[in-house]
């Protein structure tokens, strides 16, 4: 059975008895915030351990810094009153004092660079260290993984995030710890005048985190919540720059509807963000103007404490620039705080994403597949359903095709044909039912020694943005690549003779996508180098979905014939839309609305005279109406060439049959 939907909270922490006590704001620091901001240091230590020492020096030297820069100009200050019209107080102290104050200046600034410099480094590192993650992860989940919308939501969040936030993470963390050391020092400081002083500066902060905070959490739901509505805009952005789309676009004169339709998405999630940002800057504005009253008390005490002698002018500067440093550093521990609390929930994304299990995996105890032999294939009893769905895509699939045999699957769009292949090749495991290989349930074959006997050619083949070589030599990573079998792979599958008219042949990089010499092909040349990598690759068991869709009828025939010699005695599961490739093959089998309808050889079908017999027939009359209208070219039917940029044009070049048995 498939697993049911998993509950979305499963990976949640259980929180101790002694945070389920506090205030949510509290507890949800303390149960969520630091996990995830642990899990970033994580991160960043295996990708930069050296980045990590190195900024958590430039951290504590940054916190330090201000505080001793303060005291020398509070000396420098005094020196210089005590010294004014006094001719006998020597001017090399003060010298000396000026110097160390700018030498610790010049020390800010190149830390403040070095810093920069270690950030930029470790962002590559991580960067690399976390894509590397999620495409290392992305091979180890299943297909339903990918086939599941909130799951696709999380990786493609994840990606978005792998680049900027775990260093501005990290970062703005070690901006806090320099922040706190700075506060820390001068709260000290500011006690020696006053001890409500700091007090104060403290009480009027807090009411601005919690506003902080607060509006992060906000914001970070509001993405979370439309996120949908992020990926729409995503889309219709991406579809109008798209070069995939551009002839559509061009000619049904698109653009101003998915412009029309991106406007319109983002004004409904603007109305929203900006609604949240505009309530937070009124929140903060009136908190400024409070703090603003209380450091212009304090400013004016310091300076009648100096008034009455009871303090130096030096004094002055070192108080008020305590004060100043300390509503600074407290405004700017707030905001770093908030940022880095907003960055660690979207660091859920990863977190989540890196938690998804494997459906597919081995079952019971290990079973060593046959090799080079023609195998068996068995459906008992198979249904399924997408999980998360009710409907039942396939029900009660009972088949054998036996070692060697070649079995057409033949059905209407949506019949379950594509999805019965996903099963076998076991992309997917039966809701229901058993799958056997050589009698054997293929679930206890290890998934990538299966996946290994498989040579699989599917109608969305991919189109790799690398050289015509490597794109057919992808038939089969697992092998050293053989100049002399990619040649004759490319010969059996047709494409030697466009391949050989390239600028560089084998060595012509495909698409415009990296480099300005590459090659566009058109959808038959494309599937004649799909073909070509399917005879690459060696296989013991033979599916074709819809091989042929872009090639005309004589290109077509010519892959059949070879596919004939291709196969030779292999199990063979082929799926086309044309059925004139069901004729001579070993079994049919039709399928309708996910169920087996009729199972039999071309000719028991036809005389059933059910649906196969009736699409046949249909096919017939059309191709025979086709050659009808055009008779010349029906007379002439190698006035097409094979390969050309009009390979698309399938429908005229079919072959006429004046026997309908003889398709």
């Amino acid at each position: 059975m498939y697993p049911p939907p998993s509950d979305k909270n499963k990976n949640t922490p259980k929180r101790p008895e002694g945070i389920r006590e506090l205030p949510a704001f509290l507890r949800e620091l303390l149960s969520g915030f630091f996990s995830r901001l642990f899990y970033v240091f994580g991160l960043i230590w295996k990708a930069a351990p050296a980045s990590l020492f190195l900024m958590s020096f430039f951290a504590i030297l940054s916190g330090v810094i201000p505080v001793v820069t303060a005291y020398l100009s509070k000396d420098i200050i005094n020196a210089l009153v005590d010294a004014q019209g006094n001719l006998e107080i020597r001017f090399q102290p003060i010298l000396l004092l000026i110097l160390i104050l700018f030498g610790f200046r010049f020390l800010k600034q190149t830390i403040s660079r070095l810093n920069h410099m270690t950030v930029r480094i470790a962002g590559e590192l991580v960067t690399k260290h976390i894509r590397l993650m999620i495409i290392e992860k992305s091979e180890e989940i299943d297909l339903a993984s990918f086939d599941d919308p909130e799951f696709y939501e999380r990786l493609e969040n994840a990606q978005r995030e792998a680049g900027s936030r775990p260093v501005s993470i990290i970062s703005s963390t070690f901006d806090v710890i320099s922040n706190i050391i700075s506060l820390v020092s001068f709260i000290v400081v500011l006690a020696t005048l006053s001890p409500w002083a700091p007090i104060l500066i403290i009480l009027l902060a807090f009411p601005s985190a919690v506003i902080n905070f607060h509006f992060r959490k906000q914001t970070y739901r509001y993405v979370r919540r439309n996120s949908k509505a992020r990926r729409e805009m995503n889309y219709y952005a991406n579809v109008l720059v798209s070069k995939d789309h551009a002839k559509e676009m061009k000619l049904l004169d698109l653009p101003d509807t998915f412009i029309g339709k991106f406007k319109a998405v983002f004004t409904e999630y603007f109305a929203g963000i900006r609604h949240l940002i505009v309530k937070e800057t009124v929140w903060l504005t009136v908190l400024g103007i409070l703090t603003t009253l209380g450091n212009c008390a304090l400013f004016l005490y310091i300076a009648y404490q100096i008034f009455r002698g009871e303090l130096r002018v030096g004094d002055y500067s070192l108080f008020t620039g305590a004060l100043t440093s300390v509503s600074t550093a407290v405004v700017s521990l707030i905001t770093t705080s908030s940022s880095v609390y907003e960055g660690t929930l979207f660091i859920d994304n990863l977190i989540l994403f890196m938690k998804e299990k494997r459906k597919i995996f081995l079952v019971g105890s290990k079973t060593e597949p046959k090799r080079n032999t023609a195998h068996s294939i068995e459906f008992s009893h198979v249904y399924f359903r997408y999980p998360g769905t009710e409907h039942w895509v396939l029900e009660d699939l009972c088949f054998r095709i036996e070692g060697g045999q070649t079995v057409v699957l033949v059905g209407l769009n949506g019949a379950g044909k594509t999805t019965l292949i996903k099963l076998l090749t076991r992309l997917y495991d039966p809701t229901e039912g058993t799958i056997l290989l050589d009698g054997i349930d293929i679930r206890t074959i290890d998934p990538k020694e299966y996946y290994d006997l498989f040579g699989i050619l599917f109608q969305d083949f991919g189109k790799y943005a690398v050289t015509v070589r490597e794109n057919i030599a992808f038939g089969n990573v697992h092998r050293p690549i053989d100049e002399e079998r990619i040649r004759a792979a490319a010969k059996e599958g047709d494409a030697d003779t466009f391949i050989n008219l390239l600028p560089d042949n084998y060595d012509t990089p495909l698409t415009r996508m990296f480099e300005p010499n590459g090659m566009e092909l058109s959808g038959g040349q494309w599937q004649k180098l799909s073909v070509s990598r399917a005879y690459y690759n060696d296989s013991d068991i033979l599916i074709l979905d819809e091989p042929t869709a872009a090639l005309d009828a004589i290109a077509e025939q010519e892959i059949f014939n070879k596919f004939d010699e291709l196969r030779n005695g292999k199990t063979t599961l082929f799926v086309s839309h044309r059925l004139s490739s069901a004729v001579n093959a070993d079994s049919i089998i039709v399928l309708s609305g996910g169920k087996i309808t009729e199972h039999g050889s071309h000719a028991q079908l036809m005389e059933n005279g059910g649906q196969y017999a009736e699409m046949f027939m249909a096919q017939a009359r059309r191709y025979n109406e086709g050659s009808a209208a055009a008779p010349e070219a029906s007379l002439h039917p190698h006035n097409h060439i094979a390969g050309s940029d009009d390979s698309d044009d399938t429908t005229e070049d079919m072959p006429v049959f004046s026997d309908p048995a003889m398709l």
